[in-house]
């Protein structure tokens, strides 16, 4: 998620069981320790570009690391300010670990993928319920805070949790109807799909990309749900075939083993960009859900000595046509 609903989420839970006295306190150093473990981009090589894609939401996301964080967070909250809110060492920790905790999970609920089991497992888990932003989401709770913090009471709070559970429940109910609509569209369609996935269009939880893989390809739709029910027909691209589309490629070459290590990160949802022949996307992401055109890539080089790593670039493009054609998504009448 966005760092301030990281913030929030992570003050909620620490002001939802702190007493009154405390709740200040509580909400201040859950605020700060619910956003700690996205430091993690800071590991980043000027060499190898995807190191950032191996550590984002790896160990500093997982269970394991929670009291770990929370220990760290409490030493410098006690030392600055420990006795200006006459909080015990173990409050301060209790508090901050409770911010922390709320992290790696809340991510989880995201289409990126977390290891929450780092490192007894590099599994990512990605529920993608909910968008890494989303004001409807994130407002509500921020109002609720607020009104615990002016009034001194945890039941505010505690409300904040209840809407943001229930927000993701209503997510878990939409991603199902999306799931069920693509399935429909590739039966039309005379596909059996090999597995298919739904993710929330951004900041919404109304339209959604559903991507279904084939033998050969993925196909990638959007669909409304619920609210005037509608189908956007997409595009299809060809799976990504190392041997087809990059034969001059060596085996054992950097460049070979950074395919398969963004294979990974992307859950093997990774085909040759349509656009630029020398680029792997991530077919994934994009702006507007029906739409291929990735949010991130890989680029090579066959000119490039073997340890040469890839290039890794995002493509953000003109954000306000992008974000015209996804409203037009959300509000189109229905057919």
């Amino acid at each position: 998620m966005d760092p301030l609903t990281q913030g929030v989420i992570g003050a909620a839970l620490p002001q939802a069981v702190a007493r009154k006295p405390k709740i200040i306190a509580a909400g201040l150093f859950g605020f700060v320790a619910g956003m700690v473990p996205d430091l993690d981009v800071l590991i980043q090589s000027e060499v190898d570009p995807l190191l950032y894609l191996e550590y984002h939401r790896q160990f500093t996301h997982s269970f394991i690391f929670i009291p770990i964080g929370g220990l760290m967070c409490a030493a410098v909250f006690q030392l600055l300010l420990g006795r200006f809110f006459d909080l015990s060492f173990k409050q301060t920790w209790f508090f901050c670990a409770l911010g922390v905790g709320t992290h790696g999970l809340l991510d989880a609920f995201t289409s990126y993928g977390t290891m929450l089991f780092w490192p007894f497992s590099d599994a990512r888990f990605s529920w993608k319920i909910v968008s890494v932003v989303d004001p409807l989401f994130t407002v509500p709770i921020v109002l609720l805070l607020v009104l615990s913090l002016w009034k001194r009471r945890p039941g505010f709070a505690q409300l904040g949790l209840l809407w943001a559970g229930l927000y993701l429940g209503l997510g878990f109910m939409q991603q199902q109807s999306a799931i069920a609509m693509g399935n429909a569209l590739a039966a039309e369609r005379g596909h059996t799909p090999i597995r298919i996935e739904a993710k929330p269009s951004f900041a919404n939880l109304l339209v959604w990309k559903t991507v279904y893989e084939t033998d050969d390809k993925f196909y990638i739709d959007a669909v409304r749900v619920r609210i005037g029910p509608q189908v956007f027909e997409g595009a299809s691209i060809p799976k990504l075939d190392v041997a087809r589309d990059f034969p001059w490629l060596q085996v054992g070459t950097q460049q070979a083993d950074d395919i398969e290590r963004f294979r990974w990160f992307s859950d093997n949802y990774v085909a040759r960009d349509p656009i630029n022949p020398d680029r792997i996307i991530d077919v994934r992401y994009s702006m507007v859900p029906n739409e291929i055109a990735a949010l991130w890539s890989i680029g090579l080089d066959p000119a490039a000595p073997a340890d040469k790593h890839v290039d890794f670039s995002t493509h953000r493009g003109d954000v306000k046509p992008a974000t015209a054609r996804l409203k037009g998504l959300i509000f189109a009448p229905t057919n």
